[in-house]
């Protein structure tokens, strides 16, 4: 098996809680809220309803879904519907130099499994901590397909590293969950999001699925072959593999510290086209039916996000007509812009037909250093303003401030929660390390109202 992969199973299994920086575990309660906040809200989509609805019909127990009801059922099966509620409205963060979305995908198997397992808030922080540096470690080894979503992949990982942890293996039976995961590897598209299909996010689901069962078949003797995961990740789902990335810095340099944040309710690459267009409303504060058209010069993999007929609000997350349509109309792309509602909504429609996308060469160019966009809008008095946003606000060049992240937390977890629940479970997780139970944490939302 290889060194890399041996040394990362170890150091994950091994590692104290109190050797990890206090930046680094108050970054971490930041990224554990936000993450719940989307798992909240998400959990209130119509397909999350009803896959909820399907799953734990057949009963089960250890773990709570985090929805409305709170219903319990065993720790996969919470897993997977928690990671399927976070996935469903594209607000999950991500990590600012690799293809991973490594808290939605390993929080919800850490916090299935630290409830069951009665583990600490601190023992599930750490497990978050520790997941995520193996996501995005993998990540950076795995030379993914073109059009390959990283839903089910690297973060997968993430996620047995998670329970693994939580379930206290050792590095070496830390080792073997990992490679018996890389065998559960899903081949998720990017396609799938442009035609609507929120089976994509089934697959961000089944990392939480995973997380919890494979170290349980570790435990249980189920063997794996010594270079399981260079070869899903080098042969079957990529196309490559470079081991020394998985132990860069390791120990030095924490993963979930370089992540991203997203306020936006769409995907990533179409930020930077957004951030030009405000401030070219901010500037002009035109009529809405005065804008001509609005035209879009981007990098290769945001101009292929053009359609202007979305089939649904997850079609509508890939779409920089309808986001642009609904920054001009409703004054933000927000989770409030990206429903079914407004989706139909006729003035949208009419507007996302006058947005055009286009790739530019000499911005592909500059990818990955920059992911810029040059948007024009041309108002039908023949005025033109034109802006270029190099790299999107939120990320690396100009992060979203902590006080963003906490009302963005607020707003979403209040589509299930009451205002004192919201600022209860807030204070909790601003002191997670001292939790001597994650069940105090599941207690205040069973105790809260709701809306």
């Amino acid at each position: 098996m290889g060194k890399a992969i041996e040394e990362l199973a170890h150091f994950v299994a091994r590692t104290p809680w109190e050797t990890v920086p206090e930046a680094v575990r108050s970054h971490a309660r930041l990224v554990f809220l936000d993450t719940l906040g989307v798992i909240l809200a998400g959990s209130v989509q119509p397909e999350v309803a009803g896959a909820r609805e399907r799953l734990t019909a057949t009963g089960g127990r250890g773990a709570t879904v985090y929805a409305p009801g709170w219903p319990t059922t065993d720790p996969r099966t919470a897993a997977l519907l928690n990671a399927l509620a976070g996935r469903s409205i594209e607000l999950c963060e991500g990590h600012r130099y690799v293809s991973c979305q490594g808290a939605v995908q390993a929080l919800p198997t850490a916090l299935a499994s630290g409830e069951w397992l009665e583990r600490s808030g601190r023992d599930v922080l750490a497990a978050l901590v520790f997941g995520y540096e193996v996501a995005a470690r993998l990540g950076a080894g795995l030379h993914a397909r073109p059009i390959a979503h990283q839903n089910g992949q690297a973060p997968l990982l993430g996620a047995v590293a998670a329970g693994a942890r939580l379930r206290g293996l050792s590095g070496d039976q830390m080792s073997l969950a990992l490679r018996i995961g890389s065998i559960l590897v899903l081949t998720p598209g990017y396609t799938n999001a442009v035609a609507g299909a929120t089976a994509l996010n089934v697959a961000g689901g089944m990392s939480g699925f995973a997380g919890a069962l494979a170290p349980e078949l570790a435990l249980a003797g189920v063997a794996a072959q010594p270079n399981a995961i260079e070869e899903s990740f080098g042969q079957l789902v990529g196309d490559g593999f470079r081991p020394e990335a998985v132990t860069e810095e390791l120990g030095r340099r924490w993963e979930i510290a370089r992540n991203y944040f997203r306020l936006r309710a769409c995907c990533n690459p179409i930020y930077a086209a957004l951030d030009a267009l405000e401030d070219i409303l901010a500037d002009l504060r035109p009529d809405p039916a005065g804008i001509e058209r609005i035209d879009v010069a981007t990098y290769r993999f945001a101009a292929n996000m053009r359609e202007t007929d979305p089939a649904n609000y997850f079609a509508a997350k890939y779409s920089l007509p309808h986001a642009a349509a609904a920054l001009v109309l409703r004054g933000n792309a927000g989770y409030r812009a990206f429903t079914d509602d407004v989706v139909r909504d006729p003035a949208i429609g009419a507007l996302r037909r006058r947005v055009t996308v286009r790739e530019d060469p000499a911005l592909s160019a500059s990818v990955p250093r920059l992911k810029p966009a040059r948007v024009t809008v041309t108002l039908s008095d023949g005025r033109q303003v034109t802006r270029l946003c190099e790299s999107a606000r939120g990320d690396y060049q100009d992060p979203y401030g902590e006080a963003e992240v906490r009302e963005k937390f607020r707003e979403l977890a209040g589509v299930v929660l009451s205002p004192s629940g919201v600022a209860r479970v807030e204070e909790l997780v601003d002191r997670l390390d001292d939790l001597p139970r994650l069940g105090d944490l599941v207690d205040a939302l069973r105790q809260d109202r709701g809306r």
